[in-house]
């Protein structure tokens, strides 16, 4: 419960901030141009609002509304989701949207995607100048890479470094790594001294890869102990700092990778067969002690499935590269990490328009997941960055109702010298609406399907 109320905070603090900035893009350029803006809402408000505070001798209404789908501004003389058709009934006034050049209107409609963006590039500016850009080289993992069964049935062998995908040298573990080898045709990889290649299906895709456990590829830890906690499952069976698993009920294990993956296929098994049978489950342990000695420890494991022991902090096998930034350093900084995350986002919604992307998609439960299960802030500017990203690329789309589909027909507005008739943006908006909000209701239905299954 502790671990849901953090993220729902998180979710929460996370959308509000983007809401108001893309509200307050929107507004700015309103404002600007001497265009009337009636109401600036966070969260939408049908039926009653929870707060609204309208300033004497202003126009604007602010408030809070009870439904968090987002947020909105009501633009004088503008068609959007209010339907407003009362006020469109009546002649133009010049303190209208409608009544502004095409050039004002459109400065007006990308003010909110404008500043969703700028948004992302400063967060990202700060956290580099707060907390710098920390990372683990991939060409100086000596151990290699774990990988899982599809990898392995691809080409890849546990112990694997990774050198090159195609002809671009690796560089640093991350989702890049992994759209880097998805992309590829031959990945390069360092296999016992010698430069094997691996020949990457043309099908694989990093929807597919992205989601699977175990991940495709990880680093690979040595199964090494570094400390056993008293009393627990590995304490009683003797297991001491220092040991290393090299084998569990007959299976030769590799890395501290194999250790865990075999504990959660006994969890799932023990779950599906014994439940109602006993509150026990005995592991054979192989291990190598600190004095080279082999010894074979039997462990019995509750319900919890919780051995008790910690391996070896990665740290005491690479050390993480640190680039710290000062305060002018960080924006060029911040702005290049910006639109390369932008651009890995652009690549990868080629995956949406398949099957397997249709089932992926999700809604505010999805969402939330993205954030960690504890209070991290590093963690949390980076997520708010990368979802002002999607808000500011998804808000561009050229579907009626967002604010791509305004820009489109101010577009063909400006080409053509002559605006779309009120009564086909109004069918347009109607139709954009729907759209967006099947598309919601799509989303959280699979975020239930996958609670639930």
């Amino acid at each position: 419960m502790e671990t849901f109320l953090i993220r729902a905070l998180q979710l929460m603090m996370s959308l509000s901030l983007l809401v108001i900035i893309h509200e307050g893009g929107h507004y700015l350029f309103a404002r600007l141009f001497k265009i009337r803006v009636e109401k600036f809402y966070l969260f939408f408000d049908p039926w009653f609002a929870l707060f609204r505070y309208k300033p004497k001798n202003s126009h604007t209404e602010y408030g809070v509304g009870w439904l968090p789908l987002g947020g909105y501004v009501k633009i004088a003389g503008m068609i959007d989701e209010s339907m407003d058709k009362e006020q469109m009934a009546k002649p133009p006034q010049p303190w209208e949207f409608r009544s502004k050049p095409a050039w004002q209107r459109l400065l007006v409609m990308i003010g909110g995607v404008l500043f969703n963006f700028l948004l992302a590039l400063f967060i990202y500016s700060m956290i580099l100048f707060a907390w710098g850009d920390s990372y683990y080289s991939l060409p100086e993992m000596s151990h290699g890479m774990k990988f899982n069964e599809r990898a392995q049935n691809i080409g890849f062998r546990d112990g694997d470094v990774l050198l090159r995908a195609d002809d671009k040298p690796f560089e640093r573990y991350g989702m890049d790594m992994l759209r880097d080898i998805v992309d590829a045709k031959v990945v390069t990889v360092k296999r016992d001294g010698r430069e094997e290649k691996v020949y990457i299906p043309e099908d694989l895709s990093l929807l597919t890869v992205g989601k699977e456990q175990p991940i495709f590829v990880d680093i690979l830890i040595p199964a090494k102990v570094d400390s056993v906690l008293a009393g627990t499952a590995a304490a009683r069976a003797g297991m001491l700092p220092g040991d290393s698993i090299v084998g569990m009920n007959g299976r030769p294990i590799n890395s501290w990778n194999a250790f865990t993956e075999q504990l959660a296929l006994l969890k799932n098994k023990w779950l599906m067969t014994s439940r109602s049978k006993s509150l026990y489950e005995d592991v054979t342990l192989n291990v190598v002690r600190a004095t080279g000695t082999v010894d074979t420890l039997q462990m019995k494991l509750d319900s919890t499935f919780v051995a008790g022991v910690m391996c070896m902090p990665l740290t005491r096998y690479y050390k993480p590269h640190v680039v710290e930034y000062d305060f002018l350093a960080s924006f060029p900084a911040g702005v290049t990490h910006g639109v390369n995350v932008l651009k890995g986002y652009v690549n990868d919604m080629k995956y949406v328009f398949s099957k397997e992307g249709a089932q992926s998609l999700g809604g505010f439960g999805t969402i939330g997941s993205i954030f960690p299960t504890e209070w991290n802030w590093p963690r949390f500017w980076e997520m708010t960055a990368f979802l002002s990203i999607i808000l500011a690329f998804m808000n561009i789309l050229p579907i009626p109702a967002l604010d791509g589909g305004h820009v489109l027909f101010l577009i063909y507005e400006i080409v053509a010298r002559r605006k779309p008739s009120d009564k086909f943006m109004e069918r347009a908006q109607i139709v954009g609406m729907s759209i967006l909000f099947l598309l919601l209701i799509w989303a959280n239905f699979n975020d239930i399907l996958r609670f639930l299954f």
